[in-house]
């Protein structure tokens, strides 16, 4: 099983982007992604540092996909 890289926030947004979700709203430094399926969750958008691993866990739980699945994406 392939460990989960580290990841900005920029590139997360764009891989999720490219699998359909888009930017519903912004709150400060928190932007919520949608798709259309009803799939939804929260981006933290802070500049120059990487997603911890346990935030990125809970990304990949709300949007349904596994890391493997992320990886591809990416």
């Amino acid at each position: 099983m392939p460990k989960l890289p580290a990841i900005s926030s920029k590139d997360l947004i764009k891989a999720l982007k490219s699998i359909g979700f888009f930017e519903h709203r912004q709150s400060g430094s928190h932007l919520a992604m949608k798709h259309n399926d009803g799939r939804r969750t929260i981006v933290p958008i802070h500049s120059n540092k990487d997603i911890p691993k346990g935030t990125l866990f809970a990304i990949l739980k709300d949007i349904q996909i596994s890391k493997e699945e992320l990886i591809k994406i990416l």
